[in-house]
């Protein structure tokens, strides 16, 4: 299948309604239950996504604007979004993605990409070369890649009470 930004523009879109249907009123033992010690609760992966608006996707497309590949993007905070979540109810978060992923959205459409940016390079830390094409369709895989996360996170907690189902339960046995 081929990148198509508008598209791309569309599953970005969709994903705070996504998340508003999750979490929206899951007490909090769900909001912040782990799979393992280290691994991102359901209310962690929302901050992450709000960071990753902030510092990530929209400043990383500009560098590529501006300075294509002369110089690396700068390192990305996986877990830079404690202060932005603390304190803050699931309700109160849900509605700051909501508004940020339409900032965001809004910021994407003002740099009016024609088919040739997003062709232009830019240099990951990690990676190395990437290209602007490349960077909106991880930023798609991504939200999905988290909502997965979310989705086995949750599974997970009755893992054991599903009994001998959980061998049919591919959720549960990645």
């Amino acid at each position: 299948m081929n990148f198509e930004l508008e598209e791309a523009i569309q599953m970005l879109e969709r994903t705070p309604r996504v998340l508003n249907a999750l979490l929206r009123d899951q007490p909090a033992e769900w909001l912040n239950c782990r799979i393992e010690p280290k691994a991102f609760s359901p209310i962690d992966v929302l901050g992450h996504l709000m960071f990753a608006d902030i510092d990530d996707w929209i400043p990383r497309a500009r560098r590529i604007l501006e300075l294509q590949d002369s110089r690396p993007f700068e390192p990305f905070d996986r877990r830079g979004f404690g202060p932005l979540i603390a304190g803050k109810s699931v309700d109160q978060l849900l509605r700051e993605f909501s508004e940020l992923r339409g900032k965001t959205i809004k910021n994407l459409r003002s740099f009016e990409l024609h088919e040739a940016q997003l062709d232009l390079p830019g240099r990951h830390p990690e990676l190395g070369a990437v290209t602007m094409r490349q960077l909106l369709a991880t930023w798609v895989v991504h939200d999905w890649n988290h909502i997965d996360q979310i989705l086995r996170t949750l599974s997970s907690q009755y893992a054991e009470q599903v009994g001998p189902w959980k061998a049919f339960l591919g959720i549960l046995n990645r």
